[in-house]
């Protein structure tokens, strides 16, 4: 008779694969947040220098 133990697809096994998934697809996502993050916040820098290089050589009226 087969222990429950030793079983591959026992519901403890594929719990923990799941886990696994999960854990490494939240890994994922988070390096994405983080990528998006500073991808975003180097445009707003780069943006704001271009305005201020625009504002100081603005022609005086």
């Amino acid at each position: 008779m087969p222990d429950a133990e030793g079983d591959p697809a026992s519901p403890d096994n594929s719990q923990q694969a799941l886990d696994k998934r999960r854990l490494a697809e939240e890994t994922r996502n988070e390096r994405k947040v983080w990528y998006f993050l500073g991808y975003f916040l180097f445009g707003i820098h780069l943006v704001a220098f271009v305005m201020i290089y625009a504002v100081m050589h603005a022609p005086n009226k």
